[in-house]
Order: C-alpha cells, then structure tokens, then sequence
C-alpha cells in the first residue's frame, strides 16, 4: 500500500484496490476538470481488499481522521463491508449504506463498468490504436474464448492489461455515461 505523503495537507483519501483503479479516478478528474492534488484529494491503491482493514486504521477515525471514499469490485465487498464495521463505520453495512459511507462497488469490476460504458466497438478501436489488434484476434481465436461473446473476450484481453488501459478507457468515455460507482467516489470526496 501507497502511504499518503502528506497527511497535514490531505482533506479526503480514496482507498482503491489496485494502480488501474487510481488511474482511472485520476483520468476522470482530470476529464472533468478537477485538480485533486490542489483540493487535498489523495488516492490510495491499498494493493487489494484484503488491506482495507489497515488502511481505514491509518487514515480512518482512529487514524488520520481523513474524510474517506473508496472503490472495490463486486466480488470484494465483503472485505471492504467488514473492513468499515471493524473501523466504527457502521454495521451489517448494505450497498446503499456503503455508498453513504463513499464507498461504492463496481458491478463485476471496474474494467467491466468502463467497456460496458464505452461499448465493444469502441474498444476495439483503442486496442487497435495500441497496435494490439493482432494480439487480441490471436487471443480470441483460443479454443477456449472462441464461443465467448465479443464483450468477454475483450473482458478476458483487458484482464492483464487493465493498468494500461484504465486511463484510455476513461478517456473513450462518453462523460454522460460515466458508471456511477466513479461518479459516486469524486463526487463523495
């Protein structure tokens, strides 16, 4: 986990499981014209769920006492909801509850929400402009992702190269089709 370098000058840290993440709230900022650094908004990529617990202690209410928001997948809200009940930030906490917390969880992950946002012809033309459309029709010619619709093969090709194509994603976006749970975080902190 990233520490915050200056927690004098901090106002808000938003927790997020990995670097594609922070990229990609960063590019959206940045899109809407938002100068975090300069409002004291600090994004942390804590290096997965599992550590959720020791970052809301170190920038929590018995820590830096740090308005806080944050990002996670689907398939780790349950470390992120009983990462926020152990801190004190409520209890048997619904998705709703942790949005009013600033914390809100992407349908699938946050790869999902950008391409369903962006569309599966778009992307193809972002990879494309890379210069992996080669790579991306190889990968979908496996035997294993031949009968797969279009959107999970680009789901499966993006899986390890999220950090690459976080902020072109972002980037790609229609700013009227923003997935909420992005929105949500910027406009919590």
């Amino acid at each position: 986990m990233r520490a915050v370098a200056d927690l004098e000058t901090t106002k808000a840290v938003v927790l997020v499981e990995g670097i594609s993440d922070q990229r990609a709230l960063e590019a959206l900022a940045e899109r809407r014209g938002r100068d975090l650094a300069a409002g004291g908004v600090e994004i942390v990529p804590i290096g997965g769920a599992q550590a959720i617990g020791r970052s809301l202690e170190r920038y929590g209410p018995r820590g830096a006492n740090v308005r806080l928001a944050g990002l996670c997948d689907e398939g780790e809200k349950r470390h992120f909801a009983r990462g926020l009940e152990r801190a004190g930030l409520g209890s048997d906490l619904t998705r709703a509850d942790m949005e009013a917390l600033g914390f809100f969880v992407c349908v699938r992950d946050l790869e999902d929400e950008l391409m369903r946002s962006v569309d599966a012809a778009a992307v193809e033309e972002i990879i494309e402009a890379e210069g992996e459309l080669r790579r991306f029709s190889s990968f979908r010619k496996q035997l294993a992702k031949r009968e797969q619709p279009p959107e999970e093969q680009l789901y499966g090709f993006m899986w390890n190269r999220k950090r690459r194509y976080a902020t072109l994603l972002v980037q790609a976006l229609d700013l009227n089709r923003v997935p909420r749970p992005l929105d949500g975080v910027l406009a919590h902190v």
